[in-house]
């Protein structure tokens, strides 16, 4: 998954959507996750990236990044890719 190019990603988390004019807030592991989907890291390097950051276990590793994921779909802050 891709975010948009033109999304806009503040230091401390504050994103805006130029395209619909929305803006939002995200916590500490948002922008982690933000960051390592704008350097083109696969969810699965990200998912090994939250765990040791963070000290999670697996499933809640993945259960943050698909609510994360998710989330970011619904806004339309991500290029939709062909698998």
């Amino acid at each position: 998954m891709n975010i948009r190019k033109n999304i806009a990603i503040s230091e401390n988390g504050f994103i805006f959507n130029p395209i619909t004019g929305d803006s939002f807030s995200v916590n500490e592991t948002g922008l982690f996750v933000l960051r390592k989907l704008k350097e083109g890291i696969n969810n699965e390097s990200i998912l090994q990236a939250m765990q040791e950051e963070f000290e999670l276990d697996r499933n809640s590793a993945e259960l943050d990044l698909h609510d994360f994921l998710t989330m970011l779909k619904s806004y339309q802050l991500t290029e939709y890719e062909e698998e």
